[in-house]
């Protein structure tokens, strides 16, 4: 079956995954996914309308929005199906079977979903998780999603979904970290991820030419923090490469808290490690093409805590 690609990593012990959109024709492999997943998990009282999914109820979900299908090795491993309402979105079934569990699966999915939804201006999306999986809760709380209602043991968790900007060379990409430097200030956190070579030094050196920090802005890899003192009254620039850390108390050796108040902090390949500097930051994930002579990049900027809260109209403003 031919499928469309939306992104593609390699898992840890080297296999290929590969996240598709789901089509109608997959619908009996989506089912079977879900409900090897769902039954799995510890029973409860009344049990999950997932282990009731059939072939012919996925494709009626489908169609009320779109599906995004897993494959380890061109193996069905994971699925989630998300409803789309105008600007909001609902996410449901998010399953990983469990031979395919604790790869990452589940984070790379809804990381996807994130963003395709975002290419569909969608502002915000929301989902339903139940109090007996307390771990399940603290996960979604970790990718952004806070409690906005409960029913019983049903928990209603939402967040604000990522402004997507597209640029189309690595100029355009610098102009879009001098607009962000018209919105950050001291005590800003914003942690940067995408592949080698997609754009998030660019990003930074324009970052830097909007504060007016001394330079160069260049990657420090081999360094693994550079601070850029201002040239005039504004925030000095921490720009940190996280590539080498595996953890985050390997970035605590770097003392960034010191300088985290007086500064604006970039950290690359930040994710996983950096959050723990701020609960208020952004998080900058940048996507480009398949086709590696396709220089557009899309720039996905994902606020996290009140800080950022008005991202979308105040980048508009810009």
């Amino acid at each position: 079956m031919q499928r469309t690609v939306l992104a593609e990593s390699v898992l840890g012990d080297g296999r290929l995954l590969r996240l598709a959109t789901a089509e109608a024709a997959d619908a009996q492999a989506i089912s079977e996914v879900i409900l090897d997943a769902f039954s799995n998990r510890p029973k409860v009282i009344p049990p999950p309308p997932a282990l009731n999914e059939t072939p012919e109820s996925v494709q009626t979900a489908l169609a009320r929005g779109f599906g995004v299908l897993a494959l380890v090795d061109d193996e069905p491993a994971g699925v989630i199906i998300v409803s789309i309402d105008g600007a909001l979105a609902g996410i449901h079934r998010v399953s990983v079977r469990p031979s395919f569990q604790r790869l990452g699966i589940a984070s790379v999915m809804v990381t996807v979903v994130l963003e395709a939804l975002a290419l569909q201006s969608v502002q915000s999306v929301e989902l339903v998780a139940r109090t007996e999986f307390p771990a399940v809760v603290a996960w979604w709380h970790r990718h952004g999603f806070n409690e906005t209602a409960r029913t019983g043991t049903s928990l209603t968790l939402a967040r604000q979904l990522p402004v997507c900007v597209q640029t189309a060379t690595a100029e355009d990409t610098q102009a879009l970290g001098r607009r962000l430097a018209g919105l950050v200030r001291a005590g800003d956190v914003l942690i940067a991820a995408g592949d080698l070579g997609a754009g998030k030094t660019t990003l930074a050196q324009g970052l830097g030419a909007g504060l007016d920090v001394s330079g160069p802005v260049i990657s420090p890899t081999f360094v693994l923090s550079r601070v850029h003192p201002p040239n005039g009254t504004g925030p000095a620039l921490v720009h940190v490469d996280a590539y080498r850390l595996g953890t985050a108390a390997e970035l605590d050796d770097l003392d960034l808290d010191a300088s985290t108040q007086e500064s604006v902090t970039l950290v690359e390949w930040g994710t996983g490690v950096a959050e723990g500097l701020s609960t208020d930051r952004l998080e900058i994930d940048i996507r480009r093409s398949l086709d590696p002579a396709d220089e557009t990049r899309w720039i996905f900027l994902t606020p996290v805590g009140e800080r950022w809260a008005n991202l979308r109209a105040e980048l508009e403003a810009k």
